[in-house]
This record gives C-alpha cells, structure tokens and sequence, in this order.
C-alpha cells in the first residue's frame, strides 16, 4: 500500500490554483473534467515528486471543484496538509510576499501554519533540525487559526 493522494473540495478553482499553483509552488500534473456530473478534478505535485506523480508513485494533493458549489463549511474540513520544506523562513517569507497571511509563524524554526483560500490548513516543517530563532519570526503573533 502506498499514500496516493488528499482530496479538498474548493469553490473557486481559479483562486485554489492561484493558492497552490502560483503562491504555494504546487504543479499540476493531471486534469479529469467531466461535463456531465459538473466536476473537474485537479491533481497536484509537489515540485519535487513531478516525475514520480507520472509513475503513481507520489503523493497528490487532488482539488475537486464541483461547479454548481461555491463554499464549503466546516463539516467538511480534515484536518490539514502538511509539506516538508529545505528553508522554513524562506518559504514563509515568499508566500507572505505573496499575500498569504502566516497563521502560525515558525518562531521555532521547524513548524508554521497557513491557510489556502477554502480554510484548508497546510502545515510546513523544517527538513531535518529546526533552524536557529530568527526576527520577524521570533516575536510574530499567530493570525487567525490553524
């Protein structure tokens, strides 16, 4: 057995793809439209595991947009997605160039928390040992929840 995939369902799929495409650094690798159910599913890589995602072998994230929904409460919702990344502060930094609001920072140099347009909680963790302390991060206050 192996992990395939964590599906989210968005209500807008141009703002989900800007979040994990654009913002977020996601790849889209596979695309399922289906005009008669009204459903697209989007399937989306890590950069990292873009040829292995060609083989089945890597985990996806699978946005499916139902056209006819546009929002989705809290019933709904899992729990979060969680990403391993080389440079914790330096992933933070870019997606708050960005526009995307840190809802946990990495005051600890291992853990952040954010949130995807449809409140779907991601969770970035330093590869390997935490990273020493550093400004803005240290005395960041937590936005919102995770």
């Amino acid at each position: 057995m192996h992990y395939l995939h964590t599906m989210i369902r968005v209500g807008d799929l141009d703002a989900a793809l800007d979040f994990f495409c654009h913002k977020f650094g996601l790849i889209e690798v596979n695309r399922y439209d289906n005009e008669a159910a009204r459903f697209s599913l989007i399937f989306l890589a890590a950069p990292g595991d873009v040829e292995r995602a060609a083989e089945q072998q890597a985990p996806l994230v699978e946005l499916t947009h139902n056209w006819d929904e546009t929002q989705y409460e809290g019933g709904r919702n899992f729990g979060h997605l969680a990403y391993a990344v080389d440079d914790i502060y330096a992933i933070c930094q870019q997606l708050l160039d960005k526009g995307v609001i840190i809802n946990r920072p990495p005051r600890d140099g291992h853990m952040a928390f954010i949130r995807s347009p449809d409140g779907i909680s991601i969770e970035l963790l330093q590869k390997g040992e935490r990273l020493p302390a550093q400004e803005p991060w240290a005395s960041m206050a937590n936005t919102g929840s995770w």
